[in-house]
């Protein structure tokens, strides 16, 4: 992932850049002089070094918070958008248009969270002209609402969860759903995610509780309380695959990965491929993921995320219209370099890569560093990195590191706590955990807490090991020692 980088403070051209890409052999083709960063630390880091690579200048934008952060150094030109809190500043689109029109970019790449699935944001870019590297407004909101999702995806072929055709209405309604689906059932926000809104229920009762505090939830944090209703499926394994489409049609599979290791909802550990599907079952998930994508016309890099059954069925839950956290963990098994992809998309490029040119190699193992107290029921730690050394040449296998931390820095108490991104690859499941496991047992954060003892200690694990696991739980974790004072 070498590249270089130069600060800001050249002169600022108008002109399109005629650049190679780097993977292929694709002729030169025109693409975007400056792309327009959306985003903070390792995403924008990451998409920075997809820019370095295809000879297009990345411009950063900043809140006061993370002026003179080091992962700004990665960019051509900086602009700050606003004040340290992100509704001030990171989530203000018209701010960020402005920035993005007075540098002169041709495109905007919105990374993940804050605005990458903001309809209204992609709109905008539209209207004045800037490239948003993503899929079309309609698309993302069609997807961003879980009931039009699923419909559009069973309309699509895919298998969806047996539950309410379209929202609920009010509880009556979610009772009458209830009877015919049968209990447990789980109510969701239409808007949600991240397990806001949602709520598990057993019987009736608990769904007449349940119903106006999840709407209640979901108004808080989505602005809209509408939810629906799915038949609550016991033990089941989060499986996402990894799709790439074109504007003419053309959509391929990457693969899948498993991101069951989880905690309220949030992803731990990801790894590729899913340890219990064999390569015919992942061959026709891919394919059908791959064909739901282009029904619906999707155009980008995107996630069609599954939930595996313990009687092995797989249903449609939902689909992330942007690059995913763990996308590196795709990137080490194929070869293929996903931003890279998402730029030459959105440039209007073909998508010259065929499903008969993909291939994977080896196992992939990605834990998510966070500047949290796993001991202390993972109470955010944010302050100064007084030792930031992350081991990389520990083998077995090999290990990439993503990250915008450096030593002497400070882990900002107003954004997302990841510190940074562990991926470690070997060739089969058994290296990538022992190169991971030697990587972090000599790894040195100093300064804060973070999650490196609750990786240690699933990694471990008899049930991780083994593959014996699911959402509901969390493998080797809490430590013995630590049982009712860790969660």
């Amino acid at each position: 992932m070498g590249f270089v980088w130069s600060r800001g403070g050249g002169r600022l051209g108008s002109a399109l850049l005629t650049c190679r890409p780097p993977c292929g052999s694709r002729p030169p083709s025109i693409l975007f002089h400056r792309l327009l960063v959306a985003n903070r630390g390792e995403v924008a880091v990451r998409i920075a070094k997809a820019c370095h690579k295809l000879g297009v200048t990345p411009v950063g934008i900043y809140s006061e918070a993370d002026r003179g952060a080091h992962w700004l150094e990665e960019m051509g030109h900086t602009v700050c958008v606003g004040p340290a809190p992100s509704a001030d500043s990171y989530l203000r689109s018209d701010r960020i248009l402005q920035a993005a029109v007075q540098t002169r970019c041709s495109a905007l790449h919105p990374g993940w969270g804050f605005l990458a699935e903001d309809p209204r944001s992609a709109a905008l870019c539209r209207q004045h002209g800037i490239t948003f590297v993503g899929p079309s407004p309609q698309v993302i909101s069609r997807m961003g609402l879980k009931s039009p999702a699923k419909e559009a995806m069973r309309a699509a072929g895919l298998p969806v969860i047996p539950g309410s055709i379209g929202l609920v209405a009010d509880v009556e309604s979610a009772v009458a759903c209830a009877a015919e689906v049968g209990y447990p059932v789980i109510i969701k926000a239409d808007s949600g995610g991240g397990g806001r809104g949602m709520r598990r229920c057993d019987d009736e009762a608990s769904l007449r509780q349940a119903f106006p505090e999840a709407s209640a939830e979901a108004r808080s944090a989505f602005g809209s309380g509408l939810l629906y209703l799915e038949r609550f499926l016991r033990g089941g394994r989060h499986v996402e695959v990894q799709i790439l489409a074109d504007s003419y049609g053309h959509a391929i599979h990457l693969g899948e990965r498993d991101c069951s290791v989880q905690r309220n909802h949030q992803k731990l550990i990801e790894e590729g491929p899913c340890p219990i599907l064999s390569a015919e079952r992942r061959a026709e998930i891919g394919r059908s993921a791959a064909q739901a994508a282009a029904a619906i016309g999707y155009v980008g890099a995107g996630t069609i995320e599954f939930l595996l059954s313990e009687e092995g069925e797989l249903f449609f839950m939902e689909m992330n219209t942007r690059l995913q956290v763990e996308h590196p963990v795709t990137e080490l098994i194929t070869g293929v370099d996903i931003v890279c992809e998402q730029i030459n998309i959105a440039a209007g490029r073909r998508l010259e890569l065929r499903q008969e040119d993909v291939s994977f190699e080896g196992h992939a193992i990605e834990c998510r560093i966070n500047a949290e107290d796993a001991l202390d029921n993972f109470r955010p730690t944010p302050g100064l990195l007084s030792t930031f050394e992350i081991a990389r040449g520990e083998g077995p296998g090999t290990m990439r590191v993503d990250t915008h931390m450096a030593e002497g820095e400070s882990v900002s108490p107003y954004y997302d706590s990841l510190v940074a991104k562990l991926i470690a690859v070997g060739q089969d499941r058994e290296m990538a955990i022992q190169t991971m496991l030697n990587a972090l047992q000599n790894s040195r954060i100093e300064g804060i807490s973070t999650t490196i003892p609750m990786h240690l200690a699933v990694l471990q694990s008899a049930e991780f090991c083994a593959g014996n696991y699911d959402t509901t739980t969390l493998p080797g974790w809490p430590p013995a020692q630590a049982r009712g004072t860790a969660s």
